[in-house]
């Protein structure tokens, strides 16, 4: 066992960001709320999961896991989906990445690590590792999330789907080409890394040697903020060299999911062509059952805010089509 001094956590929660919605007055709940612990690789994630109140002892129901953009939290747009979700029937699992939210995170010594003692336990000193955007992290994280949803007595672990949206939409991509326990994909105004500019990978393999060596950060707590328009996201850092490897362009060849792609008309974040099209341009090439939907009039953000009852329309839809329980 660990016993740990934590120093210096970074970033606090903030009360609002872009890609969080505002908090809505308290509504009568038609469903039921469990708050779940998900091991990832030896770390505590944080979980709610959303059961309709009709659900009956004994009754399997399909699921739908939902997978947050940056800064996205269970409590935040996690919350605002499921419960649109499990109004439609299904069980929701939302939950907080490793190091987000409420869920616990790795931690990084800050010294060598003693020997331990006779019980096996050392004692040490480290630093917290929070808001970290890590793709070899999270794609992790969401299929571990995936597992806890497939042993759910109340789930029917062959039919689950997963809801992805902005860079979570990456994410889900990534996942759904690599696990074959996904039936289903929605990718929402999917961050897929289309775009990127030249000599990026050259880039993250030189961050790399540097990390590796100790010549800079070895995680980024200093280094690795986002600029431009994502800078209001002040608590999150990335690490580019946790990217390489990391493509959901190349995963999306090996998708056999249904997927349902859905982007902004006027997106301000990313290039929809880039990402979102190009996704449903290789699905629809492998012959994959796929639908590009352009929502009009909205930015990258107006998915959770004035298209939020246009988009989950589609996707409850797509979600009922797909998910639906084998005919006899």
């Amino acid at each position: 066992m660990l016993r740990v001094i934590l120093l210096l956590a970074v970033g606090v929660i903030a009360t609002y960001s872009a890609e969080e919605p505002r908090s809505q007055a308290a509504e009568p709940a038609a469903f039921n709320i469990r708050p779940v612990t998900i091991w990832s690789d030896g770390t505590r994630m944080a979980g709610d999961l959303y059961l309709p109140m009709d659900l009956k002892d004994g009754e399997k129901r399909a699921a739908i896991l939902f997978c947050a953009g940056t800064g996205g939290t269970k409590a935040g747009n996690g919350a605002q989906c499921a419960k649109r979700f499990v109004s439609e029937g299904f069980v929701v699992l939302a939950f907080d990445y490793r190091g987000w939210g409420e869920s616990d995170c790795k931690l990084m010594m800050t010294a060598p690590m003693p020997k331990p003692d006779d019980k096996g336990e050392v004692t040490v000193r480290a630093r917290p590792v929070r808001w970290q955007m890590d793709m070899a992290d999270q794609t992790l994280d969401i299929r571990s999330a995936l597992s806890y949803l497939a042993g759910e007595p109340c789930v029917d672990a062959a039919r689950i789907g997963l809801f992805g949206t902005s860079y979570g939409g990456g994410l889900v991509v990534w996942v759904a080409g690599n696990d074959p326990r996904v039936k289903c994909l929605v990718a929402q105004v999917p961050g897929l890394g289309g775009g990127r500019p030249p000599g990026a990978v050259q880039q993250a393999y030189a961050l790399s040697t540097r990390q590796a060596r100790g010549e800079t950060e070895p995680v980024p707590f200093e280094t690795g903020k986002l600029g431009g328009k994502m800078a209001a996201y002040a608590q999150m850092r990335v690490n580019p060299a946790k990217s390489l490897g990391y493509s959901p362009l190349e995963a999306a060849a090996k998708i056999s999911a249904p997927t349902l792609i859905l982007v902004a008309e006027k997106e301000d974040l990313l290039n929809n062509e880039e990402n979102g099209k190009k996704l449903f341009d290789i699905l629809t090439t492998n012959n994959v059952l796929a639908e590009y939907h352009v929502l009009p009039d909205i930015g990258h953000y107006g998915v959770y805010r004035e298209a939020f009852d246009a988009a989950t329309r589609m996707e409850a839809a797509w979600f009922r089509k797909y998910l639906a329980p084998a005919t006899p």
